[in-house]
């Protein structure tokens, strides 16, 4: 088992997120640049939180033509897990993996805090020893973090099944109070149809240590490695 941790100009939680793989879990995980080309070798994906090239133009927006999103692309469509944190939700979105958009927040300021959310769907790679509406701490560090989508699409997420992560207040409701950037539907975060591509704008990687505030961020990667395990031993 190997994890990717993507690389763009500007990013900066990549550190952040391969020290929660190596250091928090022991898991095995690598930088990849974002001029690489092939994915070879790796069997997960994580885009990280930062502002890549500069947040010009939309956030994400350039980083959606890296060279390497074309192997991410491939990869997820093929069935690779694949997690983007914060700057790495906007990318998926701009890459036309996961729908909806990432606008600025509500009160138009940059917010940094810890918040409560809740996982509302344990079907995924990421949260499939998440069962039972678990309520997670983790902090959040964003100024385009408010997610919007057309009517139709919303429908579509909330029927299928597709909002895996909910803003809420620390008992587990659905609170306007609760919710830090007006996300419709106090949504946190997102996963495809195939349920292998997840974008959320909370940072479990900054939640695995119990000297950061919480370690609840390791749940998040540890179920992801708990998923691959039996994958990659075949």
């Amino acid at each position: 088992m190997k994890i990717a941790v993507v690389q763009f100009p500007g990013s900066n939680c990549d550190q952040d997120c391969l020290r929660a793989l190596t250091d928090g879990l022991h898991l095995p995980a690598e930088y990849v640049w974002h001029k690489q080309t092939s994915l070879s070798g790796f069997d997960a994906v994580v885009l990280p939180g930062g502002f890549s090239y500069g947040d010009y133009l939309r956030c994400g927006a350039i980083a959606r033509f890296s060279p390497i999103m074309r192997a991410v692309v491939r990869s997820a469509k093929e069935g690779m897990p694949v997690i983007g944190l914060c700057n790495g939700f906007q990318i998926l979105c701009e890459a036309g993996l996961l729908p909806g958009a990432l606008i600025r927040n509500q009160s138009l300021r940059f917010v940094c805090q810890s918040i409560w959310l809740r996982v509302e769907t344990g079907d995924t790679p990421f949260t499939a020893n998440l069962q039972g509406r678990r309520v997670l701490k983790m902090p959040i560090a964003h100024g385009e973090g408010s997610y919007f989508v057309d009517e139709r699409s919303l429908e579509t997420l909330e029927s299928k099944n597709q909002v895996v992560f909910r803003y809420v207040d620390e008992t587990g409701d659905v609170t306007a109070g609760s919710n830090p950037n007006g996300s419709i539907h106090n949504i946190a975060g997102i996963c495809n149809e195939a349920r292998n591509v997840l974008g959320m704008m909370p940072h479990p990687d900054r939640a695995w240590d119990r000297k950061l505030g919480s370690e609840d961020g390791k749940l998040i990667f540890g179920s992801l490695a708990e998923t691959l395990e039996p994958v990659v031993s075949r």
